[in-house]
């Protein structure tokens, strides 16, 4: 009895050790992949970026089977589908890019809901919800932006499915938080994500062209006007959505003007920009 209870303890310390091991080794390996990502970020060929992602994606996805709880990767992770959903799926691979937004999402969502909190809260409606975001710090922004950006680009893929548009009241929530803790993160994103809520739902659902455009100008300003993706939000949102051609034009337009390196670190987003530009101006005639 004895024996095998020494090698019980034995077997279990050693995969104790064995975990806390490749969590240390992985946790020396965060500013390698931090790099990493910044490096992809600041890449301005469209192309050349497309094929990089994949790798990376499932070199993260390899190091989350060793480490599942890494904050860091799991951030990581989520950034990387959502943009890879959004700068390569989404226009011409919609069902595709539906699924990798829900990875994506799944991913920042995990990071929240290792707060016990936030998942009942999840479960009790959106009051429950909001007082329990009405806790978090400014460290949860990036958690809260990714999961929301993510769960966006899914419903906005989603219209015609009543039970993903339900959804929307639970993200928006998710971003008011970011727009009160840490509006700047990601160039501002989530003044693109309301500019784009406000311009898509019809009036009597609180749609409100203005107040998209309010949204989308505080994007451009923040940025002065380098972050290009602003232009492209504002062109689809706005400016087709109150048929203004000579506006949507002049949103193009300054995107096709524009240097990807007009904001260093974002060349990857400005470059995804201009191929949404194009594929706009492919789809003018169905937008007006």
């Amino acid at each position: 009895m004895i024996l095998k209870w020494s090698i019980r303890i034995i077997i279990s310390s050693t995969l104790l050790f064995s975990c806390s091991m490749q969590s240390i080794v992985i946790s020396q390996m965060e500013p390698i992949l931090d790099n990493s990502a910044l490096a992809l970020f600041e890449e301005s060929d469209y192309e050349f970026a497309k094929n990089a992602l994949p790798g990376n994606l499932k070199l993260i996805e390899g190091l989350l089977k060793s480490d599942p709880e890494n904050e860091k990767l799991l951030l990581l992770a989520s950034q990387g589908y959502a943009g890879y959903a959004l700068g390569y799926l989404e226009d011409e691979h919609p069902d595709k890019a539906k699924l990798f937004y829900l990875r994506a999402r799944d991913y920042a969502l995990k990071i929240l809901r290792k707060d016990e909190a936030f998942s009942n809260a999840e479960k009790s409606g959106v009051e429950n919800l909001k007082q329990t975001l009405s806790t978090y710090n400014r460290d949860k922004a990036p958690a809260l932006f990714w999961a929301g950006f993510s769960w966006a680009g899914y419903i906005t893929l989603s219209l015609t499915e009543p039970a993903a548009i339900i959804e929307l009241a639970e993200v928006e929530i998710l971003m008011q938080r970011v727009e009160e803790l840490q509006p700047e993160y990601f160039y501002g994103g989530v003044y693109l994500f309301f500019g784009s809520v406000y311009g898509m739902k019809p009036g009597i659902m609180g749609g409100n062209p203005e107040k998209a455009k309010s949204y989308f100008e505080k994007s451009i300003n923040l940025t002065e006007s380098k972050f290009l993706l602003a232009y492209i939000y504002a062109a689809k949102y706005y400016a087709a959505k109150i048929l203004d051609e000579d506006l949507f034009d002049e949103y193009l337009q300054k995107v096709e003007e524009s240097s990807v390196d007009v904001l260093p670190g974002a060349q990857l987003m400005n470059a995804i920009a201009k191929e949404k530009a194009a594929y706009l101006k492919s789809k003018k005639e169905e937008l007006f």
